[in-house]
């Protein structure tokens, strides 16, 4: 006869049998719908740069054939800058793999201190604090500025993150206003000054799926506009993930873009220019006083590594100097080159300076040849079809980096030169 206690446990474990086949229904309406991302791509190892090209990857699955990269968030190639590595090697020998507990128990360590100091010195704030994530920076901030009192105006296009994080907030207002529309706002604005005591407009920095930015600085104009209507005032958040470390002449972001218009609260992450990984938040020493205090995403998750945080703080440094403004340099024209390659061969994209390119394909399925095209070509982008993206707005989102080099450039215009090739041969 089995014991008690392991009767239990079988007892316990029943219901997944019950729920399994709804998961499963679940899946295959992801599937039939398009919406099923799949297996991931497993990167098992990078090939140096050599004979003029830049790195390449080798991809689990494709023995030793090495792919060009052209969907990464690491803009300037920090991730496996020589100087990055050695921070974070130094710093985990001294202060350990991991942080050890959540930061007001014991797992603050002095990289953390230093990197937060140096994120605002860098934005030119007050203060600054760190967070696990970009997602959960904006999901650890937002909430805690928004009240049961507050109107909230969002872009159409605002990440994921910002979606989830107004749903959690619950604010008496929310208005989604059409992409970069800011008469728009300016009406909704118009519309709440006796129903609610406090508005925030909030808005990514670079939209990640188009490569375009936010007028920030039109829309510290409204907010100031509009500021003496309103009891608690009016405040911007901007999260300038994709632009923070690589777009402006120094990485300043879009806030250097838009002629160094400084938002109220501004959101960053660790992981995509700067190579590494987490999120933070800078702004007024008085809100990063009660983002620590209040924000459930800091208090109670354990932070970055003091490893990542060093590797971090070395980052900001090199965007910070000289050679840092070189790689923006080499950057921006790679992706100018790119943008040429696509004009000249009567390819659509949207206008813009950042590295994210779109090249608008407008067609679910042959956005899917071509994706299977580039990799066949050994060259991985990144597709974005229907439903993922409205019907007709279907696009190949390529991503330009500073490790890239002018044959990089033009092996990828070489490969879509060849698809337009074949069909029109096949039409």
């Amino acid at each position: 006869m089995k014991p008690a206690v392991e009767v239990l446990l079988i007892e316990v474990a029943m219901p997944i049998d019950k729920l399994t086949p709804l998961l499963d229904k679940k899946l295959h309406e992801l599937a039939a719908s398009g919406r099923l991302k799949g297996d991931e791509t497993v990167t098992v190892s990078m090939v140096e740069p050599a004979d003029g090209k830049g790195p390449r990857y080798l991809i689990e699955g494709h023995g030793k054939r090495p792919f060009l990269r052209m969907n990464s968030n690491s803009y300037l190639g920090l991730s496996f800058a020589t100087r990055v590595l050695e921070a974070e090697e130094e710093a985990v020998r001294r202060y350990g793999a991991g942080p050890g507990a959540v930061r007001f128990i014991s797992g603050t360590w002095a990289p953390h201190v230093k990197l937060e100091k140096r994120l605002a010195d860098f934005h030119g704030r007050d203060a600054a604090m760190l967070f696990s994530s970009a997602y959960a920076t904006v999901m650890g901030v937002l909430p805690q500025l928004i009240t049961d009192s507050t109107l909230v105006l969002s872009d159409a296009l605002n990440h994921n993150s910002i979606i989830n994080a107004i749903a959690l907030s619950r604010p008496a207002e929310k208005r989604v206003y059409d992409h970069l529309d800011y008469s728009e706002i300016m009406r909704q604005l118009g519309a709440f000054t006796k129903k609610c005591k406090r508005a925030v407009i909030v808005s990514d920095g670079v939209f990640s799926m188009r490569g375009d930015h936010a007028r920030l600085d039109e829309l510290m104009r409204l907010a100031k506009l509009f500021h003496p209507l309103y009891a608690e005032g009016v405040i911007v958040v901007a999260d300038d993930s994709h632009g923070v470390g690589a777009f402006g002449k120094t990485g300043r972001g879009t806030e250097e873009v838009c002629g160094g218009a400084h938002v109220d609260v501004l959101i960053g992450t660790l992981g995509k220019a700067f190579g590494v990984n987490g999120g933070y938040v800078t702004a007024a020493s008085s809100i990063i006083d009660y983002l620590r205090e209040t924000s459930p995403f800091y208090i109670y998750s354990n932070p970055i590594t003091p490893g990542e945080a060093e590797a971090a703080r070395v980052a900001v440094d090199r965007v910070d100097s000289a050679e840092g403004e070189g790689l923006l340099a080499h950057l921006s024209a790679m992706g100018v080159r790119f943008r040429n390659g696509l004009a000249t061969l009567g390819l659509e994209t949207i206008p813009g300076e950042h590295p994210v390119v779109p090249l608008m394909v407008r067609d679910t399925e042959r956005t899917k040849q071509l994706v299977a095209h580039l990799r066949d070509s050994g060259i991985l982008a990144t597709g974005l079809a229907y439903p993922v993206v409205p019907k007709g707005e279907d696009e190949i989102r390529f991503q330009i980096s500073a490790d890239h080099t002018g044959d990089d450039i033009d092996e990828a215009i070489a490969a879509l030169a060849a698809f337009a090739e074949a069909r029109a041969a096949t039409a």
